[in-house]
Formats: structure tokens, sequence, C-alpha cells
């Protein structure tokens, strides 16, 4: 056995897409800090902080992909704990782009709703493996007052990192076989209450508003109202526009792209290296590129879904899904926002983006992923699948079709979890 194949264990196409995102990521992050680098004047800091964030995430997938995916249970712990920090950085958070969204800790700085985002998912596939010990309704309402107060908690500085878990978290339920009432009567509330929200934000004079929901107003308004035509004489660029305006001229004039470090819209794009980097590899990697960056998330969402569909228990299963779906979620939100397909918001492209937090909780999520391919799904290296008894194991029914991913959670009956 070579050392390659001693180090990598597990879906070999999940450590690919991995690899290839983490190649993107140092590329277009060291081409799209052109700002950061011409104030500060120091050419190399910002790529080899990102690198050594990299270096540690990269570190840290090689030591979870060999916990035994059973392990995992216990961050349900971390559901506490980040509700702790939540509500401390809420008032003592260290301001970053007009929001506390960052604690400090022994001199690190690192996000508590990445640590939240990740509690949860864990919280959520737990109790949705518990079918032999909670009833449908307990499992509905345990997960529903465990989530909104992280939710909640998160909301009055990133709005669309609350709303983007609890998504997350519903599809989870979904897919987990609560019963569909209990679903349809939580969207409608959560429609109502979205419309309350909005209410809220237009009948409330902008003075008495939060800073935080006055920026929320002016995106949803930005997207809404209607767009003059794109004439370099009239046109004006404000501070409320500038994103999209960039990062639409970056994809404008990516085409059959100009190649890494040859972009230009880097140097005007606020948030190039983190936000809006999809805009940036558009432009230096053409249409293609930006096409092939769509698929590996797409690729590792349904790897996650097949890696699900062959695990025999419960609790691996919806931790792998919950996993995929957190990081292909995420990204697909970051490229609606530069595509233009919904409202400004502050999600980073996962595993490309410069980040220290999310990058390193993110390569956890992978992590997590390979730990269950190896343990929970029997793929890559099968002499080392972890030998567990039988008695959790799941029978199907054999009338469900399994010729999609998601079908392996379906119609389930457990018969000792």
């Amino acid at each position: 056995m070579d050392l390659a194949t001693k180090l990598f264990k597990g879906d070999r196409v999940v450590w690919i897409v991995f690899m290839i995102l983490c190649a993107i990521s140092v590329i277009e992050v060291f081409s799209a800090t052109s700002t950061l680098t011409y104030k500060d004047g120091n050419y190399w800091g910002p790529i080899i902080r990102h690198s050594l964030f990299l270096m540690v995430g990269f570190g840290v997938v090689l030591v979870v992909h060999n916990i035994p995916y059973r392990f995992f249970s216990a961050l349900t712990i971390l559901l506490p704990i980040s509700a702790g920090l939540l509500l401390f950085t809420l008032f003592f958070g260290k301001e970053i782009n007009n929001a506390n969204r960052y604690m400090s800790l022994f001199g690190v700085s690192f996000q508590p709703s990445e640590i939240a985002k990740l509690a949860c998912i864990v919280f959520v596939a737990f109790l949705l493996s518990k079918r032999n010990m909670f009833t449908d309704s307990q499992i509905f309402k345990y997960i529903l007052i465990g989530v909104s107060i992280i939710c909640v908690l998160i909301m009055p500085e990133n709005f669309s990192t609350a709303a983007l878990l609890f998504a997350v978290c519903f599809l989870m339920m979904f897919v987990g076989q609560i019963s569909m009432i209990r679903l349809g009567g939580l969207l409608l509330v959560l429609i109502l209450l979205l419309a309350l929200f909005i209410s809220y934000l237009y009948l409330v004079k902008e003075e008495w508003l939060p800073d935080r929901a006055v920026t929320w107003k002016t995106r949803i308004e930005e997207f809404f109202k209607p767009k003059p035509p794109l004439n370099a004489a009239t046109y004006v660029i404000n501070d409320y526009n500038r994103q999209e305006t960039f990062a639409k001229i970056a994809i404008a004039d990516g085409r059959m792209g100009k190649l890494p470090g040859r972009g230009v819209n880097s140097d005007f794009l606020p948030q190039a290296f983190s936000d809006f980097i999809y805009a940036i590899i558009i432009e230096e990697m053409g249409v293609l590129g930006g096409f092939l960056v769509l698929l590996l998330y797409v690729i590792l969402l349904f790897r996650a879904g097949m890696i699900a569909r062959k695990c025999e228990k419960l609790f691996p299963k919806f931790l792998v899904l919950g996993c995929g779906l957190l990081i292909a979620v995420q990204a697909f939100a970051n490229m609606g926002v530069v595509v233009g397909l919904f409202p400004v918001t502050g999600q980073p492209l996962p595993l490309i983006s410069r980040g220290g937090t999310s990058t390193i909780i993110t390569c956890v999520y992978v992590g997590i992923i390979l730990s269950i391919s190896r343990f929970g799904a029997g793929m890559g290296n099968e002499e080392d699948v972890d030998e567990e008894t039988d008695s959790d194991i799941i029978e199907y029914d054999s009338s469900i079709s399994e010729d999609t991913p998601l079908t392996a959670v379906a119609t389930l009956t457990e018969t000792n979890v």
C-alpha cells in the first residue's frame, strides 16, 4: 500500500473535488487580493495567510476522516456552547464590516456562527436517527426549538447565514420523513414571518431601525428596483450598487477567460477575494471555468447522496447529507448572488473564498463526509471499514426504488438504533 493510499482513505471522488477546489482557491485568492497587497504593501502576506488556513484545513480533513462516525454524535454538545458564544458575540463581539460576527479568544478571532452551523447539522442528524426513542412530533419539536434558538441568535448580525442554516435543517427534516403536514405548517409560518419582517422594514422609519436592518432594506431595494441601461455616460456607481455592478462587469469581461492574474476588476470590486470571488473566477477562467466550479459542488452533493444511500444506519446517513447540503447550498447561494439571482448576502464560496473560521469548519464537513464514506458506507479502503454490530441495521421497503441518492432514506423502518 503506497503512501497516498494510506493517507487518503474514503471516497476518492470527494478527495479529488476537495483538492481541486483548494487549488482553485489558492490561484484565485492570490489574484483577487490585489487591493490588499496595494494597501498594505505586502505582496505575499494575504496569500500566505490563506494558504496557511488551507494547510491547517487539509490537516483537519486528514484527522477527521480517520475518526469513526459514531464519535461525531458527541458534537451535539457544541449546540449550547455555540449558543452562549453567539449571545456573547452579540454584545461584546468584534465589529468587522459593520457587523459583530467575530469574537476573540486568546488572541484568535473566529466566527461562532460557523461552529453553530456544525452543531445544528449534527444535532438534527442525531435526533432524526432516534426514531425508536422519540415520536415524530417530539423529534420535530426538539429540532425546531434547538435550531430556532441558534438562528435567532445569528440573525441580528447575519440574516443570510441564519436563513441558509434553517433552510438546510428544513431539508434534512424533509429527507428524514418528518410529517409533511408539520413541515407545510412550518413553511407557512415562515412565509408569514418573512412578510411581517419586510413590512417592519418598510413601515418603520429608518432612523429607528438597527444598522443591520437598514442594510437589509437597502439590499432588497437595490435588487428589486428597475435597472437602467448600462450606459457608461449616465450610469452612476454608488456604495449600494458597487458590488453587483463590478461583479457584472467582471462576468461580462470573462467570456473565454483572461487567465489567472490578468483580471482587472478585483481592483474595484469590494470583497473580490471573499463574497464575490466567483465573479473573478469567471473573469479569469471564463464561463467554462465558472461552470467547472459549479459542477464540482454538484458532484460533491451527489457523492454525499451516494454515500448516504450506502449507509446502513440512520445517523451517518443524515449527517453526511446535512454536510453535503450545507456546503452545496451555501455555494449555490454565493454564486446566485454574484450572477444577480439573489440580493447581496455575506456568504463566502466554500473552500474557495479567503477566510479563516469558515475554511476550517468547511474542512471539518469534508472530513466527516470522508469518515462516513469509510466507516459507514464501506467506500475507499474496504479493509479499514469499521466492523460494527448489525443490531441497528435499517430495513428498507422493497417497493421503494433506489434510482436516486435520496431514496435511501425513504420509508425506513428501524429495528434498533
